[in-house]
């Protein structure tokens, strides 16, 4: 049972008429689902795709998505998942790269996908196909296709998935991510999450990232549960759905869940439905952690993983010892380790970077011995984050080792200053990053989103109030760590999955 695909054929055998997917009044059954791949399997085999060749899906979540996603599967294909906000340039890159020769294409970005394709069949010498998707003509195409029935056995090391990398270090990296990658790692969503036939799980995180792909829309098939989808994140949309589709998993990364607390309709919301809720993507601040939990009423357990470790590594287990700001303990089959700059490992409590071993690990970059080298070079894939663990084993997140800042020969954790700006009362939502500075090396500068209650009236206002708020830091951190600088801002630079994009931020 190599092949990802096989979860939807047991699902769809054993739950036809369940609900699968919904899109507000749209729903898709299980037994629909499983005869939708099918007959994109069919159109596939028409197209000319064989077992290997790459399939790029490039769209919001929307249940053509699904579908697609798994016929690319089932006929032992691989995906390649793309952001639909990337313009032309950018998909020429994605093709070019995978090496992709067909794409199904949601009808919002036909524009920038044709053109990306023109451009990458013009580089690679061949001709790129795409498909638009939409609810109308390539319905009525996948209607009339004959179902392919059966599944394409591979071998569970066959690549299942290339997901691209975010490129904050240059141009992205594919991860190559294994059926077997995927399978483990979906079975720990379930695991951990408890996650049952009948359940519903909120689908605002974007398919086309692992959070979302793993842990909501494989998760959901592998165990007979409905995906509700929001194909773009809005808070109050979010919180109509946990309401109206008694959302029992809601999955998000912080700004989510930031959002959803500061909208005005929270208080009105019956939540009663939510039983867990998971984050992970970014630092969950623990002043959030504990408002979640207050204003829902459900435990938020926080989690930890990547692109290229499909994606979960560590976890808090519901019922267990938690710390505030802790990402748990490794996963069943992963081992995490805490390396100096020279390989080594550090003593416990002790910072150094977080390497991880086990299952879960991509099998590398795609196409990039090079980069796949310099990321797994013993075995174990340097993660870029910075962690400790402390007497318990709980594994504390310090910083992204790139984010460090180097503050007159002192090492600033952003983090640590990050979570004492959001105890502040007017503080939405907090960025710490460093700037040149010739006398330091790095003046530590940070940039605040404020709540819409304390916005200032007048720029007097605005300067008192972030005047006060470097006092606010500077009372509570060393004097070589709170920031000399803050900016406000009505919002900081996110990215497709709400997380912080702090290359963006300029001041």
């Amino acid at each position: 049972m190599s092949n990802l695909a096989n979860n939807l054929v047991a699902t769809a055998t054993r739950s036809p008429s369940a609900v699968a997917i919904k899109l507000d009044d749209v729903e898709v059954t299980f037994g629909a689902l499983e005869v939708l791949s099918q007959k994109v399997a069919t159109l596939l085999i028409e197209h000319g795709v064989q077992r290997g060749d790459r399939v790029a899906l490039v769209m919001p979540n929307i249940p053509q998505m699904a579908f697609v996603y798994y016929g690319v599967l089932r006929a032992g294909a691989v995906v390649v998942p793309l952001n639909p906000l990337l313009k032309g340039r950018e998909v020429a890159y994605h093709l070019t790269n995978s090496g992709a020769r067909l794409v199904f294409a949601w009808e919002g970005i036909i524009a920038e996908a044709q053109a990306g394709a023109d451009a990458a069949g013009t580089e690679a010498g061949g001709e790129v196909t795409v498909i638009t998707v939409d609810s109308g003509a390539f319905m009525q195409q996948v209607s009339g296709a004959e179902p392919t029935p059966g599944v394409v056995e591979v071998d569970g090391e066959d690549t299942a998935v290339v997901l691209y990398t975010s490129g904050t270090t240059g141009r992205p990296k594919g991860a190559t991510l294994s059926h077997t990658n995927l399978s483990r790692n979906t079975e720990i969503s379930r695991d951990l999450m408890k996650t049952a036939e009948g359940e519903v799980l909120f689908g605002g995180l974007p398919f086309f990232h692992i959070f979302g792909q793993t842990c909501a829309l494989n998760a959901a098939v592998l165990t007979g549960a409905t995906v509700t989808l929001l194909p773009r994140f809005e808070p109050g949309k979010a919180l109509e759905i946990i309401a109206r589709d008694r959302v029992t998993i809601f999955e998000g990364v912080p700004t989510m869940y930031i959002a959803m607390l500061r909208h005005g309709s929270v208080k009105d919301t019956d939540l009663s439905s939510v039983r867990v809720a998971v984050s992970g993507g970014s630092a969950l601040p623990v002043e959030v952690l504990h408002e979640f939990e207050r204003v829902f009423g459900a435990e938020l357990l926080e989690g930890y993983g990547l692109s290229e470790t499909s994606p979960i590594v560590s976890f808090n287990r519901a019922g267990e010892l938690r710390k505030p700001g802790s990402i748990g303990t490794p996963v069943d089959g992963v081992e995490v380790r805490m390396l100096d700059p020279e390989g080594t490992e550090v003593a416990q409590g002790e910072v150094g970077e977080l390497a991880v071993r086990g299952h879960c690990v991509m099998k590398g970059y795609w196409e990039n011995e090079d980069a796949t080298a310099a990321a797994i070079p013993d075995g174990w894939f340097r993660t870029g984050d910075l962690a400790r663990i402390d007497e318990d084993g709980l594994i504390f997140i310090v910083d992204r080792k790139k984010d460090v800042i180097l503050r007159g020969g002192y090492n600033v954790y952003p983090r640590e200053v990050e979570e004492v700006l959001y105890e502040h009362p007017a503080v939405a939502e907090a960025a710490v990053i460093g700037v040149p500075d010739d006398l330091h090396g790095e003046e530590i500068v940070a940039v605040i989103g404020i709540k819409a209650e304390h916005a200032p009236a007048d720029d007097a206002a605005k300067e008192a109030l972030a005047a006060g708020i470097v006092d606010f830091a500077k009372d509570r951190v060393a004097a070589y760590k709170y920031p000399r600088r803050v900016v406000l801002v009505d919002a900081l630079p996110k990215g497709p999955t709400g997380k912080i994009l702090k290359r963006e931020i300029t001041v």
